[in-house]
């Protein structure tokens, strides 16, 4: 048997024209760099649209407060020279609440509370009447209807500083969001967060004070003490 020398010398050789080509060979840098790049790009992507996503609902539940206790400050029905307002006018201005919210399904991790605000006999301030909707569970930060009936040690509703208060014949509309925000993307930072917003508005025409009106047909009222009730409309 003879052994031939030049073979491995010729394989070496191949070798080591194969590994110079190699290092040559920048075909597939741009994948590389892709490859390591991608998660960092995808991440801050990720990151964006989570923080505009928590953005754009702080704005929305903002303006949630503000339409509901706006449309609340405007409803009632014309009757002599008052207007008279309805059960089911406050539960519809609860429902297109909920209705504008959908998106960010506020009717199951959220709570909508209006609150009228009016003067008792003694010229304290007092909520004559309250009413709620949303499963999440939240009670108003000021009390519950019936709050400041008498005397005048009830100061109103809002933060320190801020409080407002009605005046003798009219009344004001206190609306109070609250709202649990739940992340879309996987970065969770945001998760879980506690949103809360409070708007107020002075009653548009004069209104039959002595509370809310049931029509002959009557319609579920929006009690606060419900937290899970289905959706009346």
């Amino acid at each position: 048997m003879t052994y031939s020398a030049s073979k491995p010398a010729k394989w070496l050789g191949s070798a080591a024209r194969s590994m110079r080509k190699l290092r040559k060979d920048n075909s597939a840098v741009a994948f590389v760099e892709f490859a390591l790049s991608a998660p960092l790009v995808l991440s801050l992507g990720l990151l964006g649209v989570e923080t505009a996503n928590y953005a754009i609902t702080h704005m929305q539940i903002s303006q949630i407060a503000m339409q509901v206790a706006d449309n609340a400050a405007r409803v009632g029905e014309t009757q002599l020279a008052a207007k008279v307002v309805f059960e089911d006018d406050i539960t519809g201005t609860l429902v297109g609440a909920e209705r504008l919210g959908e998106r960010f399904d506020i009717f199951e991790r959220g709570r909508i509370v209006i609150s009228s605000l009016q003067q008792n006999s003694d010229g304290g301030q007092w909520i004559a009447w309250q009413r709620c909707r949303g499963a999440k569970q939240f009670d108003s930060q000021y009390g519950t209807e019936g709050t400041g009936a008498s005397g005048t040690s009830f100061p109103g509703m809002g933060r320190p500083g801020q409080v407002v208060t009605a005046s003798s014949g009219t009344a004001v509309m206190y609306v109070e969001v609250a709202y649990t925000y739940e992340s879309i993307t996987p970065f969770e930072i945001f998760a879980s967060e506690e949103m809360g917003y409070s708007a107020a508005f002075n009653i548009r025409d004069t209104r039959d004070l002595t509370g809310l009106r049931q029509r002959p047909v009557a319609v579920p009222v929006a009690d606060c003490d419900l937290y899970s009730a289905d959706r009346a409309v």
